[in-house]
Formats: C-alpha cells, structure tokens, sequence
C-alpha cells in the first residue's frame, strides 16, 4: 500500500485598507506598477491550509511586473498617500516652501509655442 502526502507553502494576498486602488513606483524595476498588499503565508497539507506561518501576515509594496517586495514601513512616500478613515485621499509627501503660496500659473503656462519644424527640402 502506497499513501503519498503533498505538503507545501501557500500565501493568501489582499489589498490593505486605505491603500486599495493606489500604485506606486516600484524601487527595483522604476515602473509605476507597485501596490501595498498584505500577505498571510500558510502551510498547506494535500493541499489544505493547516498552520498559519505568521500571526499577523505582512504589508508590503509588491511589483506586479518583475514581483519584488519591499515592506511597507520602509516606503514613507507610499504612506503619506492613504486614505483616512472618512474617504479623503492622502496627499504625497511634497517639498513645501514655507510662506505664501505660490503666485502665478504653473511653470511652462503662458509660455510661447516653439515654431513648428520647417517641412523638408529635396533637391
């Protein structure tokens, strides 16, 4: 009589509360393909999940494109951007001139067209 066992790894994964619709930057590959998932790793036998392999499971950045994963403390940037409690979208960590607002349009407003290219000459 021949009874064969498979045991593995399986991890569950869904988008963290606040963050869910957010993509980010991906620090390993530079694409804007990143967003901030909880993992919950398990240890599966015939393929039913037994033990948990982490209380609390893991918030990370995960790239969608080359699947690198960095945690989510490490990215304050991606932080700044959540989502409170009533909706509102968080606001990027910016550099903000102390004093008065900016006055004036945005920079490359109100600017003169560049002259369209002269066609070509054949002679």
């Amino acid at each position: 009589m021949c009874l064969i066992f498979t045991c593995g790894e399986h991890t569950f994964r869904k988008e963290v509360e606040g963050y869910e619709g957010l993509v980010c930057r991906c620090y390993n590959c530079g694409n804007y393909s990143g967003s901030v998932i909880k993992s919950h790793p398990w240890f599966t036998f015939c393929f039913i999940p037994v033990i948990p392999l982490s209380i609390k499971g893991y918030e990370d950045i995960s790239c969608r494109i080359c699947n690198f994963q960095q945690p989510l403390e490490h990215r304050q940037d991606v932080q700044g951007m959540r989502r409170g409690a009533d909706g509102t979208p968080g606001v990027p960590l910016q550099h903000q001139p102390s004093g008065m607002p900016p006055q004036g349009p945005p920079p490359g407003w109100g600017q003169k067209a560049p002259e369209p290219n002269q066609p070509m000459q054949y002679r």
